[in-house]
C-alpha cells in the first residue's frame, strides 16, 4: 500500500466511522450507540486475547514437534490486527476485526495472500527487504543487506 493510499484511508476512514456511529446514533440514541462500541471493543479484545494464547500454544506445539508454524504465525498476526482494530473506536474497525477472529476468514486471506506471492515471484515482482542490527560495540545502527 502506497503513501497516498495510506493517506487516504487515514483520513476517511475516521470520518467513515464519525457518520456511521452518528446514524447508528440517530436509531438507537447516543447512550446505546456509545455503549455498542464499548462493548464490542471489551468483547473483541478478550476473544483476541484468547485466541492469541492458544495460538502461541499451537506454535510451540508445531516447534517442538519440528513443523513449520508458517500457518499459524500469519493467524497470529492477523489476530493482533483484529485485537487492535476492536480496541479502536468504530463500527467498520470492530466488523472488520470480529471477521478476522474467524479462521475461515483467516484461511481465506491467507489463502489468497499465498496467491498473491506466488504470482509477484513468478513475475519477478517480488521484492524483499531486510534491516538487521550489529550487537557489540560498533552499535552504529542498522546495515542493510544487498
Amino acid at each position: 500500500m502506497g503513501f497516498a493510499q495510506l493517506l487516504v484511508l487515514f483520513i476517511f476512514m475516521p470520518l467513515l466511522e464519525l457518520v456511521l456511529l452518528l446514524r447508528v446514533g440517530g436509531w438507537l440514541g447516543w447512550h446505546r450507540a456509545l455503549l455498542l462500541v464499548l462493548v464490542t471493543g471489551f468483547v473483541g479484545a478478550a476473544l483476541a486475547r484468547a485466541q492469541g494464547l492458544a495460538l502461541l500454544g499451537r506454535i510451540r506445539r508445531d516447534m517442538t514437534e519440528g513443523r513449520m508454524p508458517a500457518p499459524r504465525i500469519l493467524d497470529g498476526v492477523m489476530i493482533l490486527v483484529a485485537g487492535a482494530l476492536l480496541i479502536t473506536p468504530g463500527l467498520i474497525t470492530d466488523a472488520v476485526g470480529f471477521l478476522l477472529l474467524v479462521p475461515p476468514v483467516r484461511r481465506e486471506i491467507r489463502v489468497w495472500l499465498r496467491r498473491k506471492l506466488e504470482a509477484k515471484l513468478r513475475d519477478g515482482t517480488a521484492n524483499v527487504h531486510v534491516t538487521y542490527y550489529r550487537s557489540g560495540p560498533d552499535d552504529s545502527g542498522p546495515d542493510e543487506l544487498p
